[in-house]
């Protein structure tokens, strides 16, 4: 294993190279399985609660899973990653994808498929080396206290993140930004941060993207959102291990659709809808029929990156209370969903 990965100069010729091939690699898986999924009839078909008119091909994402796995290794033997880290990123994304595939081509019960979406978050918190003390006001809080929260929060991430992915772009769009704001937070808080996961996810989705931007010519699918959604709430726990702060920064940085998943989730909750039924509701969706998917799309980024990153390395910075900054950052962002119609039943906001 090479010793010398801590020098800048093959940091900086690591990225490059590294970042081009998972590009090339995963735009280029992305075009295999757009043709096994027309080959197969493995299509979304539009109906009324679809936010597409056309039939398209799904499960696109997997290549985003196969490049991402088969670069930990690499990683590891680079010592750009501890063996540790790996074996909780692979396996809890290998098992959310596989249950995602097999929702794809099939049928998984609601209730197995949370069973496996807890037990890969559990796998992959602990082999990150679990939760770690957060400090705010001066108060400490033991991270043997966060195992719950935190799994229900890796959870939700990787269910919303499949709500979210509904229009064409967002999802991928979603990824690049997070992560390229991640990189920036580490490279800003930590000296000599590794942000060698961060660009691997980005340029992933980024390969990806280049077929699912609008007018989108393959979708994610529910292999791919539940990854890409895991991944996003690990590498937070693998950036609160580089320095505590850059959890608050993540956590930041995922707003435009925590914020989106959640209020929609919460009014449909109080009309006793069934949350597991499809639907039309998200603030993404509404905005999409007036917007377009790609200035729909593009505005979540927008915010991602303008508003978001900005509060994200304000707190990081030490410049504001972590908890007072993500009320801040938050508190926008849920005006504009809600003002944007999150939770609205569609004939309501056609009436709005």
């Amino acid at each position: 294993m090479p010793t010398n990965w801590q020098t800048g100069l093959e940091k900086t010729l690591t990225l490059i190279v590294g970042g081009l091939v998972v590009l090339a690699l995963t735009w280029a898986l992305t075009g295999l399985l757009r043709r096994y999924a027309v080959h197969k009839q493995l299509m979304d078909i539009p109906n009324a609660r679809s936010s597409h008119k056309v039939p398209t091909p799904r499960g696109g994402g997997v290549a985003i899973v196969v490049v991402a796995l088969a670069a930990l290794p690499v990683l590891v033997w680079l010592g750009a990653l501890t063996e540790a880290a790996a074996y909780g990123l692979g396996g809890a994304g290998a098992l959310v994808a596989l249950v995602g595939w097999l929702d794809d081509h099939g049928h998984v019960a609601a209730g197995w498929r949370l069973l496996v979406h807890f037990t890969a978050a559990a796998w992959g918190l602990y082999w990150l080396g679990g939760p770690v003390d957060l400090t705010f006001w001066g108060w400490t809080l033991p991270g043997v206290w966060l195992w719950a929260p935190l799994l229900v929060y890796l959870v939700w991430l990787l269910n919303l993140y499949n709500f979210m992915d509904g229009i064409d772009g967002i999802a991928g769009v979603e990824a690049l930004t997070v992560c390229v704001g991640g990189a920036l937070l580490a490279y800003w808080a930590v000296p000599g941060a590794n942000v060698m996961l961060y660009v691997l996810l980005a340029v992933g989705a980024l390969g990806f993207l280049l077929w699912n931007f609008p007018p989108a010519k393959i979708f994610m699918g529910d292999a791919g959102s539940g990854f890409v959604g895991l991944w996003l709430g690990l590498l937070s726990i693998y950036a609160a291990h580089q320095a505590p702060v850059l959890f608050w920064g993540w956590v930041i940085l995922l707003a435009m659709f925590v914020a989106d998943a959640t209020v929609t989730l919460f009014f449909r909750w109080l009309r006793g809808e069934k949350l597991t039924e499809a639907h039309r509701s998200h603030a993404y969706q509404h905005r999409a029929e007036n917007w377009g998917h790609k200035g729909t799309t593009l505005f979540y980024g927008f915010v991602t990156l303008m508003w978001l990153l900005p509060m994200a390395r304000w707190v990081v910075l030490g410049g504001v209370e972590p908890i007072v900054g993500v009320v801040l950052a938050y508190a926008p962002v849920v005006f504009l969903v809600y003002q944007f119609g999150a939770g609205i039943r569609h004939v309501e906001w056609d009436e709005y």
